[in-house]
């Protein structure tokens, strides 16, 4: 962490308790930035900063910064007129309160940094305000102000360092209106079923193993044609006409393509969950097939003395006199 340059030196305020601190990036950004060329030469394109006053480049040691009025007016603002705002959280992150974890919107996520103890005197008060994270698990909501601007902060434990995500303010979250499908849209059982299945066969997912497949895809084509070779193209995919899809089919391919790719038998066979339960427990019960057939071979010499001691103790039924014949 000490190879590390800061960028915002000040205190963690516990209640009474200062803990000296530097804030630090927790990421960085591995993305390829491209240069603007004139295509037509190769020619680099720049922004020049111009005064539109006396229509001359300046300096960036000449350029301040200033709020525009409603009627145009520019008001200066200096770094000495934000430092001397009487902010508590100047030089503060001022800590509000302790939640849990899951009370903080993920919408609300922001910038990620490292927290580190800022000197000796510092390495206690640092340990004990991380520790009591750790025992409490709970997250400290803390208010701080950074480039000009008065922020909200989410404290939390990464390992033995205190992180530390900013949080968007609640009024700068949308509402998510006119964004959900129409009401009228319903799923049938089987469909959730077939979904479920999809879920459990994808499984879980190490995220260390993930890449940037684009970047490095990009870094190809950048070294084939530095080096004068033949660029590599992606495979041509099948056109997509927004032709409405069998749902049910494509899940059920979902299912079997995602087996397949694990190397498990690819056959879907949707159940309900209810169904599945049912089936489990009736599986797990020992065979009994012998047990079967020796009681139905106990039950047909049961049926068979019955019926014949039955039959030997019922007297036999009486003959019909015969019927005369009719004389005309």
């Amino acid at each position: 962490m000490s190879n590390v340059r800061s960028i915002w030196n000040g205190a963690i305020s516990f209640g009474l308790v200062s803990i000296p601190i530097k804030l630090v990036n927790a990421t960085e950004n591995h993305s390829i930035s491209f240069r603007q060329i004139h295509t037509e030469d190769g020619g680099r394109i720049r922004y020049r900063k111009v005064c539109e006053r006396e229509d001359r480049e300046v300096a960036s040691s000449e350029i301040g910064k200033a709020y525009e009025d409603a009627d145009g007016t520019m008001i200066p603002i200096t770094d000495e007129d934000l430092a001397a705002l009487p902010l508590p959280t100047a030089r503060t992150i001022e800590i509000l309160a302790f939640v849990p974890a899951d009370r903080i919107d993920p919408l609300q996520m922001d910038t990620a940094y490292y927290l580190s103890a800022n000197g000796v005197p510092a390495a206690k008060p640092y340990t004990l305000l991380r520790e009591a994270l750790k025992r409490s698990q709970k997250v400290a909501v803390a208010k701080f102000a950074l480039r000009g601007r008065e922020r909200l902060g989410m404290l939390r434990v990464v390992d033995d360092v205190i992180a530390m995500h900013g949080l968007l303010w609640p009024d700068e979250i949308r509402a998510p209106e006119n964004v959900a499908p129409d009401a009228g849209v319903t799923v049938r059982d089987k469909e959730l079923d077939l979904a479920d299945a999809l879920m459990d066969t994808l499984g879980e997912v190490d995220l260390a193993e993930l890449h940037d497949g684009y970047r490095e895809a990009v870094e190809e084509l950048i070294a084939a044609k530095a080096s004068g070779e033949v660029a590599p193209s992606a495979p041509s995919a099948g056109k997509s006409e927004g032709k409405v899809i069998d749902l049910m089919a494509a899940l059920e391919n979902s299912v079997r393509q995602a087996r397949g790719a694990r190397g498990e038998d690819a056959e879907v066979k949707p159940l309900r969950k209810g169904a599945a339960k049912k089936t489990a427990a009736s599986s797990s019960k020992p065979p009994s097939g012998k047990k079967k057939s020796s009681t139905k071979k106990t039950t047909a010499k049961t049926t068979t003395k019955s019926a014949a001691k039955k039959s030997s103790d019922t007297p036999p039924p009486k003959k019909s006199p015969p019927r005369k014949k009719a004389t005309a």
